[in-house]
């Protein structure tokens, strides 16, 4: 009886949330597929072998995240060692079929060691709770690992030093979907200089996965006229999770 009055608070909670979210996005109604609440389908689809490839990971094996985080140790390699608190690896689902990447950790994020834990990462807690889903369900990361000084953007050399890291974190979980969250995250991951603005919208393909580019929920909180973009963008993306 406890167990179901627990599932009950969870169900409870997600709802409020989503709703929450719908309000922040200026919709005032319920899509028919949330009153119907369907299964997911399910059609045996299995991770491509090899979907990220060796020539971009340099390693011939399959890697777990664990051999990542060893990997990259208390890493030094660009100058943003010097102002950090602590590195932010990425938390989630280490077996997630949707895995969000972001630019790099903010002030919360560097005194926690976790990645999305402030203002934007609620945020971003109700858009993954807006498609069904827990954070425990998927996994989050970003494109570099330590904070820049002030929250500024990553420079080349800093998203050098670091993007082989987030190839190697993508090829350990061989997710079946990839939300890049934010113009560094998307022009990182599709090696390419068009804006967001242009970016997002449709599913792009990332070594044979399906990769959806989309503000950043940090960007939502100073243009919050954009939600509504985001929010469409999700429907894709909740849209081809359900036909995993």
């Amino acid at each position: 009886m406890k167990a179901r009055s627990k599932e009950l608070l969870e169900i409870l909670s997600q709802c409020k949330s989503y709703l929450s979210f719908r309000k922040d996005m200026g919709l005032g109604f319920l899509p028919a597929s949330f009153c119907n609440n369907p299964k997911p389908r399910r059609t045996g689809v299995s991770p491509v072998e090899g979907r990220f490839s060796e020539k971009n990971i340099g390693s011939g094996k399959q890697l777990t995240l664990a051999d990542v985080r060893r990997e990259l140790g208390d890493c030094q390699r660009c100058k943003l060692h010097k102002t950090r608190t602590n590195i932010v690896f990425g938390a989630g689902n280490e077996q997630a079929k949707l895995v969000f990447v972001g630019e790099g950790p903010g002030l919360d994020e560097d005194m926690q060691g976790e990645p999305f834990v402030g203002a934007a990462g609620q945020l971003l807690t109700r858009i993954i709770q807006a498609i069904n889903l827990r954070r425990e369900d998927v996994y989050i990361c970003n494109i570099i690992k330590c904070r820049p000084p002030k929250n500024r953007t990553p420079e080349p050399d800093e998203i050098v030093a670091c993007k082989l890291f987030v190839l190697k974190q993508l090829d350990a979980i061989r997710p079946h979907l990839i939300c890049a969250l934010g113009s560094v995250a998307a022009q990182t991951l599709l090696e390419t200089a068009a804006p967001i603005g242009i970016l997002r919208g449709r599913f792009h393909n990332f070594q044979g996965t399906k990769l959806m580019p989309t503000y950043h929920p940090a960007y939502l909180l100073r243009n919050p006229a954009k939600k509504r973009e985001v929010w469409e963008d999700m429907q894709m993306v909740q849209k081809e999770y359900q036909a995993l």
